[in-house]
């Protein structure tokens, strides 16, 4: 585990529960990805920003997911207050992993990572694949789990 270790709080609600009040696993995976950018913001960026020239919007940096895995060890349900933990496993020149875990209390309710690629989109939409900016990187390094 790395020193910093970025936790963000969030309550279950009814609307991503089912009839019977227990939440969708997809809500979970939401969850993880809320928390991602919820650090992103910490760091003074986004999952999405808008590079402009005079103004105008000519390309954006944004983080597409290429790999995510998860493993679910038990269930949470309406009005619980969950803690999602968020680290950075691997930072790569193109790309990040961060793995994550979330709990009711210690009761362990589901782990797993997620792996996005930094790109860029051009004016026309055109994506390609950029290395993260040196300062995102940098902010980054503090989450970063030793290898």
């Amino acid at each position: 585990m790395p020193a910093n270790v970025f936790h963000y709080k969030r309550r279950v609600e009814f609307c991503e529960t089912d009839a019977a009040g227990i939440v969708h696993f997809s809500a979970l995976l939401q969850y993880a990805e809320q928390a991602e950018h919820a650090l992103l913001r910490k760091l003074g960026s986004s999952v999405l920003v808008s590079i402009q020239t005079d103004g105008v919007p000519v390309r954006a940096i944004s983080w597409p997911r290429v790999k995510i895995t998860s493993e679910f060890h038990g269930s949470a349900k309406f009005e619980d207050e969950l803690d999602i933990a968020i680290y950075v496993s691997r930072l790569g020149n193109k790309s990040v992993t961060y793995a994550y875990r979330i709990t009711r209390s210690t009761e362990p309710i589901c782990s797993g990572s997620s792996t996005s690629v930094c790109c860029e989109i051009d004016a026309s939409g055109r994506i390609s694949s950029v290395e993260i900016p040196p300062r995102l990187k940098e902010s980054l390094r503090a989450y970063t789990a030793p290898s």
